[in-house]
């Protein structure tokens, strides 16, 4: 899907938030220009592991863009940047409040050169209000939010989630901002600022736990890996790991007891009701992997799937990217970086249906996270600078490219040929 083809993002972004935002619009196809602060770019470069001493941190999030290297201290190199915002759709940020505008490069100073621009920025805790100076945090956001308080074990810490959910989750509400705010465009003709914040895309997952408490005023608990309110529904040990079951009906219920050969279970007083059985939970969690440690996660999926109840075995990465289905729905990507030779990628996750076809399908990868500075000049050549104005800002160290002979990188299409 390339619905965003012909549109030009400047991304003004770094660490993973806004960069996450970007490149979504660059996988639906829109031209992003990843423009990083000279001279050592964004800062997730140097965040570790690495793949041959580039991180994998900044290959997560960086692909299908194009990126140049610009002095953002120096006043020739804001102007650089300016001047390629001249003729863009979208620019997106994510500096601490007040930065832009002290660079000249907030949303009221851009509209006046450029109309019909959208611009997207993502902070910590909003642009005002007593806490729009505190630094923009993940793990920091997860816990002012509740997210925390939600995730873990009664009887041990509040944990934040196993990826940067408050960075992911805010750089995709605004990628939904954007787009809504470029079809809004199309009947006015004006562009827009729109924002979001690390807390508010937090608070906005809050669900069914914050209308709990907006509705009746529970003050939701951890329950580790039980659900809150269904019984039984969870993590349960197997032979040979853990498994997850989700019996939520009654129907469920009955044949998981019919399957485990515990016919007299459903007529149990302690389980009696879903109610009976979340009060009794943790007894009834023993019962039922007494019979579940006979067999494997995965033979237990299977026999449990058939028989009509929802269940999956819990995998660890490489089990993840090793499974059939994940390997069938094309999961993974390659493709072609300068540097490193073919990559694997996760994709983001949006396929078409075409017309005639049974099947989805995705448009392959374009680019690999681009280098520092690996097409400064290819870009800036496309928004009107000279080659004689652009050998002089490197000269004078205003702009940055990948090296001396750098003129434009290929496309994956091209490299992978």
């Amino acid at each position: 899907m390339r619905s965003l083809q012909g549109l030009k993002v400047v991304d003004l972004t770094r660490a993973l938030s806004g960069p996450f935002c970007s490149m979504v619009l660059a996988d639906l196809g829109a031209d992003v220009i990843k423009v990083e602060a000279g001279p050592n770019g964004d800062m997730s470069r140097v965040w570790g592991p690495f793949d041959r001493g580039v991180s994998t941190y900044y290959l997560s999030c960086n692909r299908n863009k194009r990126g140049i290297c610009v002095d953002f201290r120096s006043s020739r190199g804001l102007d650089v940047v300016r001047r390629l915002i001249d003729d863009a759709d979208v620019v997106v940020e994510n500096f601490k409040p007040g930065t832009a505008k002290d660079m000249g490069l907030d949303f009221e100073s851009l509209r006046v050169r450029n109309p019909q621009l959208v611009m997207g920025s993502i902070n910590a805790f909003g642009t005002d209000g007593p806490l729009r100076e505190w630094p923009g945090f993940d793990q920091i956001a997860q816990g002012y939010s509740g997210m925390m308080s939600l995730t873990g074990f009664p009887d041990s810490d509040p944990t934040r989630t196993g990826t940067a959910i408050g960075d992911l989750s805010s750089g995709m509400w605004l990628s939904i901002a954007i787009v809504s705010a470029l079809y809004e465009r199309e009947r006015t003709g004006q562009g827009q600022h729109v924002t979001t914040s690390l807390l508010a895309g937090l608070v906005g997952l809050l669900s069914v736990h914050g209308q709990r408490y907006l509705s009746v005023g529970q003050v939701p608990q951890r329950t580790g890996n039980a659900h809150s309110v269904i019984a039984p529904y969870g993590v349960f040990q197997t032979a040979d790991g853990p498994l997850n079951l989700a019996p939520i009906t009654t129907d469920m219920w009955n044949k998981l007891c019919r399957l485990l050969d515990l016919p007299n279970l459903p007529s149990d007083p302690l389980f009696l009701t879903n109610e009976d059985r979340v009060t009794n939970r943790d007894l009834l969690r023993t019962v039922l992997e007494t019979r579940l440690k006979d067999k494997g996660k995965r033979e237990w999926t299977e026999l449990l799937v058939s028989a009509g109840v929802p269940a999956g075995p819990i995998h660890t990465l490489d089990e993840v990217f090793a499974d059939a289905q994940v390997q069938h729905a094309e999961l993974v990507e390659s493709v072609a970086h300068r540097q490193l030779g073919a990559i694997r990628q996760v994709p983001t996750p949006i396929f078409t249906n075409e017309p005639g076809t049974t099947s989805d399908s995705r448009d392959a990868t374009r680019y690999a996270p681009p280098e520092l500075g690996e097409h400064t000049f290819s870009v800036l050549l496309e928004a009107g600078f000279s080659p004689e104005e652009l050998e002089t800002l490197v000269q004078d160290k205003v702009l940055f490219q990948a090296s001396a002979t750098e003129k434009d990188t290929a496309s994956t299409e091209e490299l992978m040929q």
